[in-house]
């Protein structure tokens, strides 16, 4: 069996190595891929958002099935686009992607269905907004509406930050037309907690709950990044959590999203608050987060394609899902600078027993040598028993890995470890 995988990224590389997993994979082709994913998969130079050269390669080459992971693709149409040439695909079409494409579209999904969030309004006037701010309470979050590689969401903490926020997305198109609307909501306060989700439009299965850690710097200091490590499970998702949410958020959005007649299949993302009220919704993803895939797929036991396989023939009901009873540590490894401006082209030295825990973000290859190439090089991804023995081993792992101005937190996971004490 070939399948195709959409993207470039450690996310990706995860991805495919757990797909890697199942027999009757014959060949892997990942578009673009990565110097590091090359080495599971063949990689093409074709960009994640080149719908039609995507469309092309898939009717020379005819995988039997695609996995698109990226944001931008799928909010673009690309699994409309391969659906129509007939290769079956695993994750939204674009009229359901929309939930992460529009935060003013989220947002307005949850108070039509009574799902709970921040309390919000939007705007795509920028006198409005400025307005609105005279009174609003501070700290505030400001929040472009379309997709912003992650950089979109910036939390005010005096009325001037807030303005400066919104002239900077809205006159000064810092996100491009992304930034042509915008929600400002209330701040929220309590541990946050990602849960991936798989769901056939019928059948909604939570993955393993996990915490990521956003800022550059060790205590969670510095400018938010796409993520410098992840744990899992995430001590504050208690199974008393976990019911609520799935009563009060899960199936809701499932059947709000139906309701709108725009059923959502593939892998959807819950980013939730804990609040003193309960638990709230502080963003939608439609696909698989980054760095969060790579600490909950090592943790899948069940057949990872068997089960997108199930999502995208909405038999995901006949499918028994289960997770390993063990956690895992993600460390991210990042070229010093980032997420600002960074050096690159260093080469990257890698144990053979290293290999198999390491998802490579950032590399490209260069005459067989792995040279860095982005902010994010790669990730080390440790499963063990405990969490504290996972993040030891994570970091251990790391240790063996060398490249020029390699740079990562050293306190990632301590915050799970003292909510466990």
């Amino acid at each position: 069996m070939d399948i195709l995988v959409v993207g470039g990224g450690g996310r990706e590389h995860a991805i495919i190595k757990k797909l890697r997993e199942n027999k009757s994979v014959d060949r892997i082709y990942a578009l673009p891929g990565n110097g590091g994913i090359a080495k599971d998969a063949e990689c093409f130079p074709v960009k994640a958002t080149d719908i039609d050269g995507i469309v092309a390669f898939a009717k020379k080459y005819r995988p039997d099935y695609a996995v698109v992971a990226p944001d931008d693709p799928l909010v673009m149409g690309c699994v409309d686009a391969l659906t129509n040439i007939g290769i079956p695909c695993f994750g939204p079409e674009a009229k359901a992607a929309i939930i992460e494409g529009s935060k003013v579209f989220a947002k307005n999904l949850m108070k039509k269905y009574g799902i709970p969030t921040a309390r919000y309004a939007t705007f795509d006037d920028m006198q409005d907004a400025l307005y609105y701010l005279e009174s609003a309470p501070i700290p505030t979050v400001i929040k472009a509406d379309g997709l912003a590689l992650g950089k979109g969401v910036i939390i005010a903490e005096t009325r001037a930050e807030a303005k400066n926020a919104v002239t900077m997305m809205m006159q000064d198109h810092k996100f491009g037309k992304s930034g042509d609307k915008i929600v400002i909501e209330e701040f929220l306060e309590g541990p946050e907690v990602s849960v991936l989700s798989f769901t056939d439009g019928k059948t909604i299965v939570p993955m393993i709950s996990s915490m990521d850690h956003k800022r550059a710097g060790d205590g969670d200091t510095g400018l938010n990044t796409g993520g410098m490590g992840t744990v899992a499970p995430n001590p504050y998702y208690t199974d008393e959590i976990a019911a609520r949410c799935m009563e009060e958020i899960f199936l809701p959005t499932v059947r709000a999203m139906n309701e709108e007649g725009r059923t959502f299949k593939g892998c959807l993302y819950f980013g939730l608050m804990i609040t003193k009220d309960g638990p709230k919704v502080i963003e939608y993803n439609c696909r698989f987060g980054d760095p969060e895939t790579q600490v909950v797929l090592p943790l899948l036991e069940t057949d990872l394609l068997t089960v997108m396989q199930a999502v995208t023939e909405e038999r995901l009901a006949d499918v028994e899902v289960s997770w390993s009873d063990g956690c895992a540590c993600c460390v991210v490894a990042a070229s010093e600078g980032y997420p600002v401006s960074y050096e690159k082209g260093y080469e990257i030295t890698i144990p053979d027993e290293v290999w198999p825990y390491v998802y490579i973000a950032g590399a490209e290859d260069e005459d067989g040598r792995l040279l860095t190439s982005g902010g994010r090089v790669l990730g080390v991804t440790a499963v063990m028993p405990t969490l504290a023995e996972a993040i030891e081993a994570s970091y251990g792992m790391l240790d063996e890995i060398d490249f020029a101005n390699k740079y990562y937190r050293v306190d990632i996971g301590q915050r799970a470890l003292r909510a466990l004490r």
